[in-house]
């Protein structure tokens, strides 16, 4: 495991920055103009970009001969993005501060799917190697509970500004702890990893691949109803006569994820199998169950302890997606799976925020309950999509391969580890 720790600091450090920007952003603009609508269009412009960078960033991971400087770039462009918004927001132009909330977004795929591109690189072919994304998964839960707590907590005692200050300082941690991660010779790839890939070859193993066709299928509509969940817990609690109380659900639901792929990081310390796509059925189904008592709940209380227990199912969810991705992804288009599996559900996660926006009038507890069926639902499409016979089936050829090579191209996981760069 050789630089595995430095990682998930730099991993850690890096989604700390990138989920504080949600609440940052529209705090600041709010500071700054008195209306929020302008931090969420920014927002808008922060996020947008991460479906359509996402296989230009991974084939461009790919292809470079300088992977270091590739993913510290990636991360120093984010992190300008961020300190220069930080000035910017409500003093600049409004077409500037957009055009540079876009191109911090560009970047977002890279601190997210990128970098857990890199497991597989660090951490040899193993139990040791699910372990590795049970903890990679915990970076993502860990940020997403103390990230924004911390932004609050920064912005009401001082402002929003310093708030910002504190993600583009932890986005220069995570620059210079990807600078000091080892990085493999290009050069000494495998023949068949040497393709020049290209933007769409991620798309080709996403949708060839059954097993990443399914997963990708699976979470891009399951989060269609985990992007409305903030929305519809402010609703929700201000149903149960506690408005207000809408971020205490889903400080919760953080919680409970973040603890679920820590108990699923010691169960693969001791050694325990897993079939990750077993796994993510029974997550999702899990999220769907505790999510309807949530529906049903009589007090926020209940809610919560829904909501944390929905969490708690969820969390495991993204170690078994980063497992199937790395086992299944051709190693040439491995980075590009990556970042496309995130860019796909954060555009997921937006729809389902635009979608509850324009539902809002409904009963609080219908739109829980819509967003509960539609985590069972996406469990049956994984069950549909990969077939009876899916773990038997071997990974399929890297479709950037050489016409002329006598064997298919080596999953990633199967072979020797390697640095995506």
């Amino acid at each position: 495991m050789r630089g595995f720790k430095r990682y998930l600091s730099a991993a850690l450090a890096g989604r700390f920055a990138s989920e504080g920007m949600g609440i940052a952003l529209v705090l600041l603009a709010l500071e700054r103009t008195g209306h929020a609508a302008y931090g969420a269009f920014i927002l808008t412009a922060w996020l947008a970009p991460h479906v359509l960078a996402a296989p230009l960033a991974g084939a461009a991971a790919a292809r470079t001969s300088r992977p270091r400087l590739f993913h510290v770039g990636a991360l120093v462009c984010f992190t300008l993005a961020v300190a220069t918004l930080s000035v910017l927001v409500g003093r600049a132009p409004v077409p500037v501060v957009i055009a540079v909330a876009v191109a911090g977004g560009g970047c977002g795929p890279m601190v997210t799917g990128g970098m857990s591109s890199l497991v597989a690189s660090l951490v040899p072919a193993g139990a040791g190697r699910d372990q590795a994304y049970a903890w990679d998964a915990a970076t993502y839960n860990a940020a997403g509970v103390t990230a924004p707590a911390v932004v609050s907590l920064i912005a009401a005692l001082g402002s929003a500004a310093p708030a910002m200050a504190a993600l583009a300082c932890s986005g220069a941690l995570a620059a210079v702890l990807a600078a000091l991660l080892p990085y493999e010779d290009p050069r000494a790839r495998p023949r068949a990893a040497t393709a020049r890939p290209t933007a769409g070859g991620g798309f080709a193993a996403l949708w060839r691949v059954r097993e990443l066709r399914a997963i990708s299928a699976a979470t891009t509509l399951a989060f269609v109803g985990i992007g409305a969940l903030s929305t519809t817990a402010v609703l929700l609690t201000r149903s149960l006569g506690a408005p207000g109380a809408g971020g205490a659900l889903m400080t919760a639901f953080a919680v409970g994820a973040l603890s679920g792929s820590l108990l699923l990081a010691r169960r693969r310390a001791s050694g325990r199998a897993d079939d990750p796509g077993r796994l993510a059925r029974w997550a999702l189904a899990g999220t769907g169950v505790a999510l309807t008592g949530a529906a049903f709940a009589p007090g926020v209380v209940t809610a919560a302890a829904c909501f944390a227990l929905a969490g708690l199912c969820d969390g495991p969810l993204l170690t078994a997606t980063l497992r199937i991705r790395a086992e299944h992804a051709p190693e040439a288009v491995r980075a590009q799976v990556f970042t496309l599996g995130a860019g796909l559900k954060i555009t997921a996660a937006a729809a389902g925020a635009a979608l509850v926006g324009l539902a809002a009038g409904r009963p609080p507890w219908m739109l829980v309950l819509g967003i509960a069926a539609l985590q069972p639902a996406a469990a049956l499409l994984h069950r549909v999509t990969t077939g009876p016979r899916a773990r038997a089936t071997p990974p399929t050829p890297d479709p950037t391969a050489s016409a002329s090579a006598s064997a298919p191209a080596r999953d990633a996981v199967a072979l020797e580890p390697r640095e995506t760069g």
